[in-house]
């Protein structure tokens, strides 16, 4: 489906013109959003916009990394929305110049819907004139980026909940749900940082300064350095977190073991002295006295009395 939304110099907004009938220089500036092309809508990029082979390349093969390109009079942007539930990054592409913008993106996306209603709603209004297509590529962009946040404070809700459950669950348990966080965190990095790098870039770059927009991509550099630092802070957490659970586990390693330990030196003598007396021989002291089981087994729980009290003095068992 491609969509129109075209200024004319009057500053009247015309919506839904087919592309077929417009002429771009009789209007102010347009925006035409590819959403979810097919085949032979694609093909409208070189044979209608004629723009540059390479720059069409990259948006019919996904998934290109963040970036920014100038071809001629057009600034060729690859951005990256966020999938809520997969957190995987889905690819939008911009086509600027000064009086016109082509969005294009493989399937719907409602960030883009959004800054849609909200650029025909402020057309309507005549509130925006001149210089619409780099404020329509600033809404897309901030709508972009604004869905980030959602899904990094979902994570650090898990996070939350992950330091409140204490000792209830198994350190087994624990383990996993923090590597699944610091995977999740690691799918949203990949898609932040180079959109971080890419506004760096869009921030500092001519046509922005020229046009009067750079306090608002600045906003959204900013946005998306406050993203940075959260998840690096985030991934710091889930690291400390990791880091006192496998503490955890060697200490309770090192009881079970100085348990098994004190077990063990306790039944050493007392298995010595049953391995004796269990010998197949006839002539041993005290084989045929009357009361010489009775003293055996008196002997074996004094000595092993007297071994658990001295531990408990040595503080083994604190």
């Amino acid at each position: 489906m491609i969509r129109t939304l075209a200024v004319t110099r009057s500053h009247e907004a015309i919506i839904g013109l087919p592309l077929e009938e417009m002429k771009m220089e009789e209007y102010e500036w347009v925006w035409v959003d590819f959403v979810a092309p097919t085949p032979e809508e694609s093909r409208m990029l070189e044979t209608y916009f004629h723009f540059h082979p390479l720059a069409v390349e990259d948006c019919l093969h996904v998934l290109q990394r963040p970036k920014l390109d100038y071809y001629d009079d057009v600034q060729f942007l690859v951005l990256h929305a966020l999938d809520p539930n997969t957190l995987q990054a889905v690819e939008v592409d911009f086509f600027l110049s000064p009086s016109l913008l082509v969005s294009f993106h493989m399937e719907p996306l409602s960030e883009v819907e959004d800054a849609w209603e909200r650029v025909s709603e402020s057309v309507k209004k005549r509130a925006v004139k001149a210089n619409g297509a780099t404020f329509s590529a600033y809404t897309v962009m901030d709508k972009l980026v604004d869905q980030y946040f959602p899904s990094l404070f979902a994570i650090e809700d898990e996070l939350a909940e992950i330091e409140s459950k204490g000792g209830n669950e198994s350190v087994e348990d624990l383990m996993q749900q923090v590597f699944a966080i610091r995977s999740k965190l690691l799918k949203l990095r990949r898609t932040v940082v180079p959109m971080r790098d890419l506004l760096y870039r869009v921030v500092n770059s001519q046509h922005v300064q020229k046009h009067g927009h750079h306090a608002y991509f600045s906003d959204i550099y900013d946005h998306l350095l406050k993203l940075t630092d959260m998840i690096e802070a985030d991934r710091e957490m889930t690291s400390d977190l990791r880091d006192s659970y496998i503490s955890l586990n060697s200490n309770r390693m090192n009881n079970i073991m100085k348990t098994l330990t004190v077990i063990t030196t306790i039944f050493m003598p007392l298995t010595l002295i049953a391995g004796i007396y269990g010998m197949n021989f006839d002539v041993m002291p005290e084989l045929h006295w009357r009361f010489g089981y009775g003293m055996v087994l008196l002997l074996m729980f004094l000595l092993g009395a007297g071994m658990v009290l001295w531990f408990v003095r040595r503080g083994w068992f604190k």
